[in-house]
């Protein structure tokens, strides 16, 4: 099948092909696209076919660097949190698009190729400005004092534990800094010596041992949102404003007050927020997008899920689901 000559603000429509076909054809739109300097954004109906195509774009075209941004897979208003390996994925994503779209940077960071599930792409996100903000590099024998640094995790969203075993956590042993940064797939030990980085390597978590050393560190915030206190007042603001009822009476107000990210605090991030951001925001507008499958369907299926979950949770005033 020929490729059309794709123009902006024009759209073609193309039958869906059979099998991985779909993937095969995708993939030369995308080398195509790559070779114009443009990033394409792949919306899928189905969440599972954004993992195929994930794996089979990278099979067909490897040269083609690409991202998925996952859901996460939980249900509007859950009354817990998204998995932190998901949150590390998006963050990492959402990087790669902003360093590409926003940015103009064409680096090893930066995707060729993004794919999305439909109903991922409805969710509100940070704007571009809060992952720019809270975003931090260290290097190799660059000073750092150790109270200020920690300080800087504490702001951006990490974690202090005892011991590192997930994305988003830091602990402090002596002259020993272990962090798992969001985005990275293993956690790092930054070695001090006196107030000057003498080493940073990865570390196998499971065993504590040291596996490579790396020259440099990009440090995302740890969370999809900020948590500092003009943040808090904000949140508390807006949820005054917003939403009906006592607010004292919400465990989840109470909480943001007291600096405590509440379980499933997530579904509530237009509130830590003047204004809000899409998933095409990060884009940019040069990007060419693909529409995979029948998408109509499933909006109105998560769109009518929503209202139902939204039903059940007015009858739990300590939550205020009308966020």
């Amino acid at each position: 099948m020929d490729l059309p000559k794709l123009q902006l603000s024009k759209r073609f429509t193309l039958p869906r092909p059979v099998g991985s076909a779909d993937a095969l054809l995708l993939s030369h739109l995308g080398l195509r696209e790559k070779a114009a300097g443009k990033l394409m954004a792949i919306v899928t109906a189905d969440a599972m076919d954004a993992q195929r195509l994930m794996e089979e774009i990278a099979f067909f075209a490897p040269d083609l660097r690409c991202a998925l941004f996952p859901d996460w897979e939980t249900l509007p208003y859950d009354t817990f949190s998204p998995h932190q390996d998901l949150i590390s994925e998006r963050l990492a994503t959402l990087w790669r698009l902003h360093q590409h779209s926003q940015l103009k940077v064409r680096s090893e960071e930066s995707a060729d190729v993004v794919i999305i599930p439909a109903t991922t792409a409805l969710y509100r996100l940070a704007p571009p400005s809060f992952l720019a903000a809270h975003t931090f590099a260290f290097k190799v024998k660059q000073r750092l004092n150790e109270a200020e640094f920690r300080a800087q995790l504490t702001l951006a969203g990490y974690n202090h534990v005892t011991q590192v075993v997930s994305p988003g956590e830091y602990a402090v042993r002596g002259g020993l800094i272990d962090l798992f940064p969001m985005g990275s797939p293993v956690p790092l030990r930054v070695d001090l010596f006196d107030d000057e980085i003498d080493s940073i390597r990865t570390f196998d978590p499971d065993s504590q041992r040291s596996l490579y050393p790396v020259p440099e560190v990009r440090l995302l915030p740890g969370r999809e949102f900020p948590m500092d206190d003009d943040a808090r007042k904000l949140f508390r603001r807006r949820w005054r404003e917003l939403l009906e009822g006592d607010p004292t009476k919400s465990r989840i107000y109470k909480d943001i007050g007291n600096g405590v990210a509440t379980a499933g605090i997530e579904y509530y991030l237009p509130l830590f927020f003047e204004e809000t951001a899409t998933v095409f925001d990060y884009l940019g507008a040069d990007t060419t997008v693909v529409l995979h499958g029948d998408l109509e369907p499933a909006f109105q299926h998560f769109w009518q899920d929503t209202k139902e979950r939204y039903r059940l949770g007015q009858g739990e005033p300590d939550r205020g689901a009308a966020a």
